[in-house]
């Protein structure tokens, strides 16, 4: 045996590992950036923001801990979304939602939904099917306990995995915008409506358990078009009150 050679493996010491390299500046403006885009639009989303307020970039980034180039720029993404408005002088606002558009948004929503729901429906495996059960232990649960933060997370929950089921990536996206877009009009009256919104959406999980692509397209369109009528009840008693 060649004296250059070792004997033996155990012999052999490993060669030390490279040590981690720290994530890049872009690495973490880019993380930075999602997580105050993600931190805003779920302010919106959730009300805390209404239509027409003032989105200060300062105020913003005190709140939040941050400077104000990713509120900045996280602001015009969100514009990109429709769900803030920028104005030469006047700043950032909330989006403001007219009545035409939003019975637009209702209606293309509405669509897709339903769209979403036969899909489902048609692709639905054991594993879905099991999924979707589970789901509906956890709302009759919550249901049962009046829990209203568990029922808007279930809620949340059911939308997503209809449209995983629905197996239709083109269609996720554009569901994903629109119900964003849909979301300034609902977040005001989404609490009060939990548990009918569970109510709709139980009948709509059972419909795609069941793989029943008719009922669930129907329920699916007549629950965006019940909470639909519930904003604009709402929308007219608001302004009832203003005006008196």
């Amino acid at each position: 045996m060649s004296p250059n050679v070792e004997s033996s493996g155990a012999e052999t010491a490993a060669a030390p590992a490279a040590p981690a390299l720290p994530p890049s500046l872009g690495d973490q403006h880019a993380s930075l950036f999602a997580i105050v885009t993600d931190a805003l639009r779920r302010k919106i989303l959730d009300g805390e923001y209404q239509q027409g307020d003032r989105l200060v970039e300062g105020r913003i980034s005190e709140q939040l801990g941050v400077s104000r180039i990713p509120v900045r720029e996280a602001l015009r993404a969100l514009q990109s979304e429709g769900l803030v408005r920028i104005e030469p002088r006047r700043g950032a606002t909330v989006a403001s939602v007219s009545d035409r558009l939003a019975q637009e948004l209702v209606e293309v929503r509405a669509t897709l939904e339903s769209l979403n729901a036969r899909l489902s429906a048609q692709r639905r495996d054991t594993s879905m099917v099991e999924r979707l059960r589970c789901l509906l232990d956890t709302g009759r649960q919550a249901a049962a306990r009046n829990d209203v933060d568990a029922l808007v997370a279930v809620n949340a929950q059911v939308h997503d995995l209809v449209a995983e089921g629905a197996s239709n990536e083109v269609l996720a996206d554009m569901t994903r915008s629109l119900r964003d877009r849909t979301a300034l009009l609902f977040a005001p009256i989404n609490r009060g409506r939990a548990l009918q919104n569970w109510y709709d959406h139980a009948q709509i999980l059972e419909a795609i358990a069941a793989g029943d692509a008719e009922l669930a397209a129907l329920l699916a369109a007549r629950h965006v078009n019940n909470a639909a009528t519930a904003y604009e009840a709402a929308h007219a008693a608001a302004l009832g009150a203003s005006a008196a």
